[in-house]
């Protein structure tokens, strides 16, 4: 059995597991995330190395855009200050003498929902976070679509929707994932002049008229990035997952009214099997899988 260490870097936590070549989680812990970062990082690694001998190799997920061959955060937003420009793989096999792959948060989760979860078995797919911003992965032919020359291959959060809109944390205007994602949603719920949280907007969508048109315009807006996305890759299954998701049930076949219009082909579209595992699994996923 081979096991390894998946870390999952967010703004606010860090969480640390030792996984299996199954996909099994034994030794799981969620930390604060603590700045400045890198040290912290270091630090809770070497402590997991003690506590399991047997972990063969370190895979991290995080927010950012990466060189998964640097195995360096090429940028990341104020959500993880000091962190842009982090040679972690390097310090980090110098640290601790195991081999380390770095990777941006959504693709590994991409990754767990590809070898494990509701994309098992396809080709070619596409995986949309929905949480505080709008992730994304995409594996194609078995192989994960990464890196490019400024680490920023697949960051499907950053395709423009609305030109001159809504400004994005990275400085430009009308990003996906300023109208399809956690944030967007607290945005959308506050200029409808609404006092719920972005989950009782769902729950009482259907008495609520001012709530219905905001869950209108959220899923309108993710059927148009879908149906983008499909002109680019004509992927054969969608999966969406982060923490907007787990409202899937109130919203989802007003997703599908939207989508059928707008689509090229047919195409399948799933909820992640995995929620709140996918991110510790895909980073584990990046010294499990020699097609990472």
């Amino acid at each position: 059995m081979v096991k390894v260490l998946g870390v999952d870097i967010g703004g606010t936590k860090v969480r640390m597991s030792v996984v299996d070549d199954a996909g099994a989680i034994t030794l799981d812990e969620k930390l604060p995330t603590q700045f400045p970062l890198y040290p912290y990082l270091e630090e809770q690694v070497l402590r997991f190395l003690e506590l399991d001998p047997e972990i063969e190799a370190i895979g991290i997920g995080t927010h950012g855009f990466v060189d998964p061959t640097q195995g360096k955060v090429i940028y990341a937003t104020e959500t993880l200050p000091g962190w842009t420009g982090t040679l972690v793989k390097e310090q980090l096999e110098r640290a601790t003498g195991k081999r380390v792959e770095v990777e941006n948060d959504a693709n590994a989760a991409a990754l767990a929902e590809a070898k494990f979860g509701a994309a098992k078995g396809y080709s070619r797919t596409v995986c949309l976070t929905l949480g505080t911003g709008l992730g994304g992965g995409v594996i194609w032919d078995g192989n994960l679509l990464s890196g490019g020359k400024h680490g920023g291959a697949a960051e499907l959060g950053h395709m423009i929707l609305y030109p001159n809109g809504v400004l994005c944390t990275c400085g430009r205007e009308g990003c996906s994932e300023q109208y399809v994602s956690g944030t967007a949603l607290v945005r959308r719920i506050k200029e409808a002049g609404l006092q719920i949280t972005p989950q009782e907007l769902f729950t009482t969508a259907s008495t609520n008229p001012e709530a219905q048109k905001v869950v209108d315009g959220f899923t309108k807006d993710l059927a148009l990035v879908i149906s983008s996305l499909q002109a680019a890759f004509d992927m054969d299954i969608v999966v969406i997952g982060g923490g907007v998701s787990e409202s899937a049930e109130f919203w989802w076949d007003q997703l599908n009214r939207h989508l059928e219009p707008l689509l090229l082909n047919p195409v399948e579209v799933k909820v992640a099997q995995f929620e709140n595992e996918a991110g510790i699994l895909g980073a584990a996923l990046l010294v499990l899988d020699e097609n990472k």
